[in-house]
């Protein structure tokens, strides 16, 4: 069993930025890589980025480019998002996300394990 427990998140002013966390429990963090999943009210949670375990390759969806960084620290086994140039529509819960079998998770259906996700506001 995995656990996933983020933190970082707040209430931050447009252009600002944040570092968000993800620390993973349970297993061995060597195993496969992790994502960034967020969710806003009343919409579906979306992919945000992702990173690879063995060759750290990164993801990102198009809308985070150029303003989100992931990366990784395996010897805490810890992921991080570094949000910069922040938007009120990057208003959300961020959640990691992490599948049983190590790929890495783009989409909900092939994620196995969330954290409980922290809430980013980011006001006008």
């Amino acid at each position: 069993q995995v656990q996933l427990v983020e933190s970082g998140g707040g209430l931050v002013q447009a252009g600002g930025s944040l570092r968000l966390s993800c620390a993973a429990s349970g297993r061995t963090f060597s195993s496969g890589g992790m994502s960034w999943f967020r969710q806003a009210p009343g919409k579906e949670r979306e992919f945000v980025a992702a990173i690879g375990r063995s060759d750290s390759r990164t993801h990102y969806a198009d809308f985070v480019k150029g303003r989100f960084t992931i990366s990784k620290d395996n010897a805490k086994n810890t992921v991080y998002l570094q949000m910069n140039s922040l938007k009120p529509e990057d208003t959300a819960v961020y959640y990691c996300a992490a599948n049983a079998y190590g790929i890495l998770v783009f989409s909900t259906a092939t994620a196995h394990y969330w954290g409980q996700g922290t809430q980013v506001t980011v006001s006008s």
